[in-house]
């Protein structure tokens, strides 16, 4: 499949692109079946909503998670940057699961995180679990960030938001065709602004149908690029069932 009205058909029954370029408010980016996104005129990589240590923060309140979720995102975003070589990498918001996640990263993951950073430019953009300046980590750190005709910042502004690059929301669709549905963690985009999916390897996801999402988009324009197994699926919302 490729375009926003082609059918979707599962994973196992089809290849195809692994990535969906686009344009947003005049700009163009490319949607990675990965979870990152990438400029390709100024070469910036963004990545939203690691939730790093989101296990080790459960078990600071007594809830036990398995403790690998900031080893397995890592992984992932070392193969996303080796991929791409970013001059600047934006990570958007909610890096880590709550305000002292940084402070108690463990050595290992840190030194890690370090030589990821290691000839490039790295943004940390404030969000709403991790309101403060990482701990012991190199980069900028603020609010938001302009790029190009566009505006990065963790959680979208309501109403129309022109340029607006966000994450927060951990933005899925749900499409049924041939009587089988399928979920997946999505970009979502109208061609004025674009949600970001979280990229943390234990987040959820709401879908584009949920009260919060109302407002944000032209629906009549929107489109879910859905990350699959293989590959990434673009379908219009107005060709989503249920």
């Amino acid at each position: 499949m490729h375009g926003a009205n082609a059918a979707l058909k599962t994973d196992s029954e089809a290849s195809g692109p692994s990535t969906a370029d686009l344009a947003v408010n005049g700009t163009a980016v490319t949607c990675d079946r990965a979870g990152v996104l990438w400029l390709p005129d100024s070469g910036v990589l963004v990545v939203s909503d690691l939730h790093l240590e989101k296990g080790a923060a459960f078990a600071r309140r007594g809830m036990m998670l398995p403790p690998y979720d900031t080893a397995a995102t890592l992984v992932r975003l070392g193969l996303a940057i080796t991929r791409y070589n970013p001059r600047l990498v934006i990570s958007l918001g909610d890096s880590f699961h709550d305000r002292s996640g940084s402070a108690h990263l463990p050595d290992c993951y840190r030194e890690q995180l370090q030589g990821l950073q290691q000839g490039r430019d790295w943004t940390w953009i404030e969000g709403n679990h991790d309101p403060d300046r990482p701990v012991g980590l190199e980069g900028s750190f603020c609010s938001e960030l302009h790029v190009e005709t566009l505006v990065f910042r963790h959680e979208p502004a309501q109403g129309s938001a022109q340029g607006e690059i966000a994450g927060h929301l951990h933005p899925a669709a749900r499409v049924v065709r041939r009587g089988k549905a399928v979920r997946r963690p999505c970009f979502a985009s109208d061609g004025k602004r674009l949600l970001m999916p979280a990229f943390g390897s234990t987040t959820g996801g709401l879908e584009l149908r949920h009260p919060a999402m109302r407002g944000l988009f032209d629906r009549n324009q929107l489109v879910a690029h859905l990350i699959g197994k293989e590959r990434i699926y673009s379908v219009a919302f107005n060709r989503m069932n249920g």
